[in-house]
């Protein structure tokens, strides 16, 4: 199994996830928040094409995720995969048959790889994020969301590889010129993770298999690689693991599980 970003911030966000079996290669791309040409390019750069991908997982509707999701329905014929939430927030288009049902806790099948999509406590209809195995290793996305309730942390368990948000620092997001509401928005129970709530999270559930942890979604106004760099090495973890950091424009490369 292998992973890498096109792209992870407010500008837009996708993830590429990758498992070779014996006879055959499964990609799933999660979230496509990028407009269609620039997610080819970037897909390109990794050398690969859109054909190339099995299928694409919405994990809700605000732009930065849901992007070119229509396009790739229509144009690349490739099924996408999202809540009736999410679905119902972009106006239920038609999307030439091309959509598939995500329901919290119930597993889906990709080939060789199995999602299990979860709810998590954002500002959106139907907000999913997930985690996906082939059978032997276990891949985890959690970004968007305004905390780690209980049932969100459960999911994260016995981990081989995580992309988890470190959206902002608290005292830059306070300090910041955003408006009021924003700031409320952003630091509240449905908006964005903060480096100290991932930071808990992560030393609650790191483990001796947990291998890569890639801090994710990061702001580019209210944070600061430094500062993410520090929280991580804050956790009393007692466990090694490779920490990689995800740019807004690269992403980050191939990580191998």
């Amino acid at each position: 199994m292998r992973f890498c970003s096109l792209g992870s911030g407010s500008s837009g966000n996708a993830t590429l996830l990758e498992v070779t079996a014996v006879r055959a290669t499964t990609r799933l791309l999660i979230d496509c928040g990028l407009p269609y040409k620039q997610l080819e390019e970037r897909l390109s750069r990794r050398g690969l094409s859109l054909s190339d991908v099995d299928a694409v997982f919405v994990t809700h509707e605000h732009s930065d995720h849901i992007g070119c999701a229509r396009q790739l329905a229509l144009q690349a014929h490739l099924p996408i995969l999202m809540s009736r939430g999410t679905y119902a927030a972009i106006g239920s288009p038609d999307l030439a048959g091309q959509v598939q049902f995500a329901v919290d806790g119930e597993p889906i099948q990709i080939k060789d790889l199995c999602i299990h999509p979860f709810t998590v406590a954002h500002d959106a209809k139907e907000p999913l994020q997930l985690t996906v195995t082939d059978g032997d290793k276990r891949f985890g996305l959690l970004t968007d969301l305004g905390h780690v309730t209980p049932y969100a942390m459960q999911q994260m368990h016995n981990l081989h590889a995580l992309v988890l948000e470190f959206n902002h620092d608290e005292a830059m997001l306070q300090a910041s010129k955003y408006p009021s509401f924003l700031k409320q928005r952003i630091a509240g129970n449905y908006g964005h993770l903060s480096n100290a709530q991932a930071a808990n999270l992560l030393q609650a559930i790191s483990h001796k298999d947990l291998q890569h942890v890639v801090a994710a979604h990061l702001s580019e106004q209210n944070n600061h690689p430094d500062l993410v760099v520090s929280a991580i090495a804050s956790c009393k973890l007692g466990f090694h693991f490779e920490v990689c950091l995800a740019d807004a424009e690269t992403g980050f490369d191939w990580l191998t599980v």
